[in-house]
Formats: C-alpha cells, structure tokens, sequence
C-alpha cells in the first residue's frame, strides 16, 4: 500500500506542486484546505488541483476536521498559512489565528496520533536583514533601519559608524529579527512544530523558503509574492510598482525546486529536529527582476514605477546560504531563473488578474505602514 501524505494548505500554489509530484512518485495525497477567497475566488475546485487528491474543505483551526483528515495517514506537509508580510500588520487577528492557532490545533491531534514524518513551511521573513559584512571584514547581523533614515530616503543597511554593510549569503545559523507579524508567526509554527516532534518522537523538519514564484501563483492577492503582484500589474498593462529604491535583493527559488526540496525533506532518514534554507542560492534585485518578467512578456515597454516608499516590516537584502540543505538533504535547485521565468510567462498568457495592488497600498498608508 502506498503512503499517505497529507498536506495542509495543499490546494495552494506551492501545495499543489508538491501533490503532483508525490502522486507521481507513488504516495497518496490528502488535501485539508479552507480555499480562501482571497487565494481562490469563490471557493471553487481549483482547476490545477489533482483530482487523484483527496480534498477536505476545512479550516486547519477545526479540531474535528483536523482529527478526521490525519486518519491513516502515515505523514504529514504542514503549508497552511495566511501568506503576507504587509496585510499582517493590520490582519493581526486572522493571521496569528491561521498561523499559531492553526498550528497549535494540527499538533494538538499529532500529539495524540502521531506520524513517521512531519514537514514545516517557515519562511526567509523570520532573519529580517540578511547577514552582512562590514568594511573590517566583519560579520554582522545587520539591526532594523530605524525610521528616521527610511523616512530621508536612506535605503542601505549601515553599521554603528553609518557606513554601508555588504550584504551576504544568509545561513540558518543566523538568529531571528522578526519585524512583522507574519513573521513572528512563521517562526511559531516552526519552533512550535519541532518542540512538539521532539516530544512525540515525530521526526520533523522545518523548511525556510525563500521567495517562491512559478505557475498557480495567487495573481489577485496583492499581499503574496512579489513576482505574482508584478505579473498582475503586467497583465493589466500596467508598470510594476517597486518600494524604496529598487536595489533591495532578495532570492528566487522555482516552485518545481520547492516541491523537491519537501519531497527530500518527507524521504530523509535522519531524526530531525533541524531547519533548512530552501532558496537558488543567487541574489536578484527586485528591479531586475521586475524589467526581466516584463521582457519576457513581452511587456519591456512597461519599464517599473520606483515609488521612493517604505512599508512597514519590509527589509533591505536577505538570499540564501544554502549549503545546509545540499549537504544534509541533498538539495540542490533545478531550475535556472530564465527558464523558470519563461515558464511563467508563458503560463501567464493564458490569465486574467484582478490588480489590487494601488487599493493594497492605500490600505497601508490609511493605516500608516507607508512612509
């Protein structure tokens, strides 16, 4: 008989993925998802999901759903989530309801029938700044940029004498800086996923992705990742929207590299109990990245609009180190960033997306998180 997997959140960009992979790999795969309006419109079947998946439609915070959907289930992918640095600063009780809450309840039932293998989604947001290094040859962990600076219009990351820091590859080694709830709340479900793993002898692996992108990305939620919210200003014929001055990087990694990367994390015969970078391992600025997804949409006229603002929880530079997970997991991204970018350009030819983000971006300013 083959194995059960089931998937919280599975019915989602990233979790969809993974379905398809495990099925043809020979798993069985169950599926507990609320299919959120703001992710999925209506509600509907998504038309991507695996109809060889079973679907359970239900809140990952209903005890009884949860309970019944780990029923023969031999292991388990944890991605349910609200998904959003921006939308959880005011969203405060809906995401760290999902998220903490969310978690705590999955636990709660493996706390009484426990699996052979339990994988956590976390999230790059948890370091906030990335490593750096200062002009001595220092390695540092770069502090928030204090407002005050933000507000002048002084992107950089600066050391305690005000000179710039050189940003670096992040490793997990690097401790937390969480500056938004959405963080804090990654952060909770992986710690509160491997205390509990340990405890129950579950073993247990969390995973930090990096920023993700690839076909079935949630184009009308202005809150996901960047790479949908560009792809629905495109779509509409309008010029991305970029925040400070554009050379902030980060590190984007092809959905198709993410599945593996679970696959890998579900089949490992260690015990667990570790985290793990789940990125390319290559730094992109968000402006490059915003000129390269319009030239191969055919849409380089739409050069991006630099808004010379500031959002709340936002951070200057964090990509990833990924040598942990090559070494431990046998991790390594597939997936070239111009290939994976085509691939998206050419599934997006055939979308239409309602763009939100000018309405997202007043919400934030109404609310102050804009400077």
């Amino acid at each position: 008989m083959s194995k059960r997997v089931l998937i919280t959140g599975g019915a989602g960009f990233i979790g969809s993925h993974i379905t398809d992979l495990l099925l043809s790999s020979g798993y069985s795969v169950r599926i507990l998802d609320k299919l959120a309006a703001q992710v999925h419109g209506q509600g509907a079947h998504p038309t991507y999901l695996s109809r060889d998946a079973e679907l359970i439609v239900a809140d990952v915070c209903d005890a009884d759903q949860v309970k019944r959907a780990l029923a023969g289930v031999h292991a388990v992918i944890h991605l349910a989530a609200a998904v959003g640095v921006g939308q959880s600063m005011y969203e405060i009780i809906s995401y760290t309801t999902t998220n903490d809450l969310g978690t705590a309840v999955l636990l709660q039932a493996l706390a009484a029938q426990p699996v052979e293998k339990l994988v956590c989604a976390s999230s790059m947001s948890i370091y906030g700044e990335g490593l750096a290094r200062r002009a001595d040859g220092e390695i540092v962990a770069p502090p928030e940029r204090p407002i005050e600076q933000l507000r002048r219009g002084g992107w950089d990351i600066l050391d305690d004498d005000g000179a710039p820091l050189t940003p670096l590859p992040t490793p997990e080694s690097k401790p937390p800086s969480l500056s938004s709830i959405y963080a804090l709340g990654k952060y909770s479900q992986e710690r509160q996923c491997l205390i509990i793993g340990k405890a129950y002898g579950i073993p247990t692996v969390a995973l930090r992705f990096f920023n993700v992108y690839g076909p079935r990305q949630a184009l009308s939620n202005p809150y996901t990742g960047v790479l949908s919210i560009f792809a629905s200003r495109l779509l509409n014929n309008r010029p991305p929207l970029i925040f400070e001055d554009g050379n902030q990087c980060r590190d984007f990694v092809h959905v198709h590299d993410v599945a593996r990367a679970c696959k890998l994390a579900l089949e490992c015969e260690n015990e667990g109990g570790d985290v793990y970078n789940i990125g390319s391992g290559e730094r992109r600025s968000i402006s490059s990245v915003a000129r390269d997804l319009a030239r191969v949409s055919g849409r380089s006229h739409l050069d991006p609009r630099v808004t010379g603002k500031y959002r709340a929880g936002d951070i200057r530079h964090c990509f990833a180190d990924i040598g942990k997970a090559r070494d431990q997991l046998g991790y390594a991204p597939q997936v070239e960033f111009e290939t994976g970018l085509r691939q998206l350009a050419e599934w997006l030819a055939g979308q239409a997306a309602d763009d939100s983000v000018e309405a997202a971006t007043r919400e934030l300013e109404d609310r102050g998180l804009v400077a």
